[in-house]
C-alpha cells in the first residue's frame, strides 16, 4: 500500500507570446476597423518647390495647381481559425484540478474554450506581424499554405532604391563594409523622396554583430567627448531590444534589434520577423496604417455558446482587431470557438521607409 501524501501546486501552462513589435509602426486609429470588403486611401503629395519671383506687380501672381492626387483600392487578407472543446475531453482531468473533485463540465468548457481562442488569436497576431514585416523589409506582402502556395499577395510599388543591397559586404569580424556611409547613404534617400527625417533602425540580429564590430561604428560610439552614440541596452517590447542612439551623417537614429520569430508555414522553420541580415530604416513621423475588417456573419452567436467567448474584439490604438464566434454541435458534444481578422498594413507614406540588407 502506497501511503504518500501529495499536494497540488498551481498549473503552469507555457504559452508562445505574440510579439507585435513592427505593428507598432503602425497607427491603428477607429478610422481603421470597419466592415467593408476593400479599403480605399487617397493620397496628396507635395514637393520642395520655391517661389519662383516675378519682374513686376503688373505680371500677376503665378498659378498653383492643388488638384492632383491618386486613389488606391486594397483588398485585405482573410484570416479565419476554428477549433473545438469536445464533451469527452471534459471527463477527464483538467492541468491543476484536484483529481478527486467531480469535473465541472460547464468551467472545463469555458476553460478550455479562453485557452483554444487565445491560441487562435496569437496565430492570427502572427501573422499580421509577419504582414508588417513584409511590408518594411520588401514593400510587398506575400502569405504562402504549407505547400508554399500564395494565398494572398499585394505590391505596393515601392522604390527600388530603397530596399538595396550594400556594395560591400559588412564583415561578420568588421575587417569590411561601411555601415556608416551605407545607412547614411539609404537616409539621403528617404530624406529626399519622404520629405521626413530619418530616425530609427530596426537590425536583424546578424546585421547588428556585423555592425557593432566595424571599427568606424566602434570609434563613433566610443568618441563620449562629442556623445555621437551610446550603446544602452533596454528591454522595452517583447522581443526587441533597444540598443541607444547613434549620429550617422545627420541622422540621430534610435537603434533596435528585433529577434521575434514564427514557424514558417512552408518549411516548418523558426523565422526572423527580420532577416537576419536586414535593416529597417524609418523616418520621423511616418504615416503608417493597419487595418481590420470584420469577419462577418449572418446572425450572432447562439446564447448559449456566446457565453464563453468576447464578441468582436477591437482595441484602437493597440492594433488588434477580431471576430469571434462560438455556436454548439447539433448533438450538444461540441462547443465550436473561431477567431478571424481580415487586416491588410498600409505604407501610406510610402518613401518614407526602408531596408539595407548588409551580406
Amino acid at each position: 500500500m502506497d501511503a504518500t501524501t501529495l499536494r497540488m501546486i498551481r498549473r503552469y501552462e507555457e504559452r508562445a507570446p505574440a510579439t507585435k513589435f513592427l505593428m507598432g509602426f503602425f497607427q491603428t486609429p477607429a478610422e481603421n476597423f470597419h466592415t467593408s470588403e476593400k479599403v480605399k486611401v487617397d493620397i496628396q503629395r507635395d514637393g520642395r518647390d520655391i517661389a519662383i519671383a516675378i519682374k513686376d506687380l503688373s505680371m500677376g501672381p503665378r498659378h498653383n495647381d492643388n488638384s492632383k492626387w491618386t486613389s488606391r483600392e486594397i483588398e485585405p487578407a482573410i484570416f479565419d481559425e476554428e477549433g473545438a472543446v469536445k464533451s469527452w475531453e471534459l471527463l477527464k482531468r483538467q492541468p491543476g484540478q484536484d483529481p478527486f473533485m467531480d469535473p465541472n463540465f460547464v468551467n472545463n468548457a469555458m476553460g478550455d474554450a479562453f485557452t483554444l481562442f487565445s491560441k487562435l488569436e496569437a496565430k492570427v497576431i502572427r501573422s499580421v506581424e509577419l504582414m508588417c514585416s513584409q511590408v518594411l523589409q520588401t514593400g510587398k506582402v506575400t502569405l504562402v499554405d504549407s505547400d508554399g502556395n500564395a494565398m494572398y499577395e499585394v505590391d505596393f510599388q515601392s522604390k527600388d532604391t530603397h530596399f538595396p543591397t550594400v556594395t560591400i559586404p559588412w564583415h561578420p569580424e568588421g575587417s569590411a563594409g561601411d555601415p556608416l556611409g551605407d545607412l547614411d547613404d539609404l537616409g539621403n534617400v528617404l530624406r529626399k523622396h519622404g520629405m521626413g527625417t530619418p530616425r530609427q533602425l530596426v537590425f536583424g540580429t546578424s546585421a547588428w554583430k556585423r555592425f557593432v564590430v566595424n571599427q568606424e561604428v566602434k570609434d563613433q560610439l566610443d568618441n563620449r567627448r562629442y556623445e555621437l552614440g551610446r550603446i544602452q541596452p533596454s528591454r522595452r517590447a517583447p522581443g526587441a531590444t533597444f540598443r541607444g542612439t547613434i549620429w550617422i551623417g545627420n541622422y540621430e537614429f534610435e537603434m533596435w534589434v528585433y529577434d521575434g520569430s514564427y514557424l514558417a508555414p512552408d518549411t516548418g522553420e523558426d523565422t526572423f520577423y527580420v532577416s537576419e541580415n536586414n535593416v529597417i530604416m524609418l523616418s520621423e513621423e511616418a504615416r503608417l496604417d493597419l487595418t481590420f475588417g470584420a469577419i462577418p456573419l449572418i446572425r450572432e452567436p447562439e446564447s448559449v455558446a456566446s457565453r464563453f467567448l468576447p464578441p468582436r474584439i477591437s482595441i484602437a490604438g493597440r492594433g488588434t482587431d477580431l471576430t469571434t464566434n462560438a455556436w454548439i454541435s447539433p448533438d450538444n458534444k461540441r462547443l465550436m470557438v473561431s477567431a478571424g481578422s481580415r487586416p491588410v498594413p498600409i505604407p501610406t507614406a510610402i518613401d518614407s521607409f526602408g531596408c539595407l540588407t548588409v551580406a
